[in-house]
Order: structure tokens, then sequence, then C-alpha cells
């Protein structure tokens, strides 16, 4: 599908999951995996930040339907199930249920990007379990990054273009994530270069799915930026080789 075909929907106050900050095998003192983990083993960028939680998602319609959300709200649930599975247990991924199920708990979708010219370089990174929260340690398509606003979870900045922008600047160029008061997206010149890339043909951009990783039960919208391989080379002829 298109990227500009799929629709986004909204719902301020939606119902809360079934599970929800379980403390399942967690060490004594903690309240929530994340606060254990902030504690024992926190990775490099390791913060609560705003993120949209998945409500419904109908590709035959197309429509995603989000709602405000924090990031350790789908943390809490999904690395608990991931480590009570490395213990040999399953009693919290009883509970949670389906992973398909999004009512079963906070899903925050991540943006996952197969990045790939016309003939046919494409781009990996592998994640440093040193600076990641999830799946360190595993080689990945990029840019990845959790579908996050630019401040408060709002409809206002509800956009997935928008926010596979800034990865692509990040994570392959490297720059910092420095959105201060008054940024204005549509103003700066690698969102509009990129933008008009895409209405000119050099880039297409297009949605293939969603994917559940059976471990985590982190949720994927699965995309492809097919770029021209000019136009790839003009944008990250500065392609880092390691970022933050």
């Amino acid at each position: 599908l298109p990227l500009e075909k799929v629709r986004l929907g909204w719902q301020t106050a939606p119902p809360s999951p079934a599970v929800a900050d379980p403390d399942d095998g967690l060490p004594d003192g903690y309240r929530t995996y994340a606060e254990a983990m902030a504690a024992l083993a926190p990775p490099r960028v390791f913060e609560d930040r705003p993120s949209y939680r998945l409500l419904d998602a109908d590709l035959t319609v197309p429509q995603l339907t989000f709602s405000p959300s924090r990031y350790f709200a789908g943390l809490n649930v999904g690395e608990s199930v991931a480590h009570e599975l490395a213990r040999g247990g399953h009693a919290l991924r009883e509970r949670v249920g389906d992973p398909c199920d999004l009512s079963r708990r906070t899903v925050l979708a991540a943006i996952t990007t197969l990045t790939v010219t016309r003939s046919g370089s494409y781009v990996l990174h592998w994640r440093d379990p040193e600076k990641v929260a999830h799946a360190g340690g595993l080689h990945q398509v990029m840019p990845v990054g959790v579908f996050q606003p630019l401040t408060d979870a709002s409809e206002a900045d509800l956009d997935m273009w928008r926010c596979m922008v800034r990865e692509f600047s990040e994570e392959l160029l490297g720059t910092e994530e420095l959105y201060g008061p008054g940024f204005d997206q549509e103003k700066w010149p690698f969102h509009r270069a990129l933008t008009e890339a895409r209405q000119d043909g050099r880039l297409a951009v297009h949605v293939l799915g969603l994917g559940v990783d059976p471990l985590t039960l982190a949720l994927d919208v699965l995309t492809v930026a097919v770029f021209e391989d000019a136009a790839f080379d003009a944008f990250f002829h500065a392609m880092v080789d390691v970022n933050a």
C-alpha cells in the first residue's frame, strides 16, 4: 500500500488494556520492568517518552487507529514476557493471550523500514545491546523507530512520514534529536527534500503489513522505501558507520 493511502484514526481516551505493568518475576523493591531496567541495566537511551498506542489495524480499509500512551507502558509487558520465557515460564504470556489482540496489552507500533535502491542495494544495522532497550544483538533493516511524536502524544503530530523522516536523519546520518520549541518540521530542509523526492517519483514508500515479534510481542509496521540510486547517494552520501 502506498504510505499516503493508509489513514490514521485517533481515540483520545481508549479502554485500559487487560494486562498492564505486570510485576511477575521482578527483583524485590521494583514495581515495573522499566523501573528495574533503569536501575540495573539501562541502555544508553532510556526515557519514558510520549508514544502512540495502536488500538486497531485494518489494512483492507486501510486504517490504523491510535491513542496517546508512553514508551514504558509497552516495554513493561513486552520485555517481561520475554524474560519470563527465558526463565522457562509462561503464566504472564498466557494472561496476555493472543499477540494480535490489541486490547490485551499496550501495543506501541515501531515503523520498521527496509531502505533499498532500485539497483538492489540496501542497508542494515546491528543493534548494540548497550544502546537499545529492545532486540539487542540482532541485525535489522533501517531506519527503525517507535512511532512517537515530537512532544506530547496528540493527534497534531500523528503522521508516520514525519516520524520516518526524523529516523532517516538520526539513524543514517547520525544527527541528534534536537527538535526544541519552535521546531517546524515542514520547514526543515531535509524533510522538504525527502518529501519532494516522494512527490516527483525519486522515492516510493509503501506499507507492506504488520508483524508481531513472537518473543517480546513488539509490533512493527513494515514499510519499504525505494530510492532511485542517484537520490539515495545525494541524501545519504555522508551515511555514518555508528550512531547513537
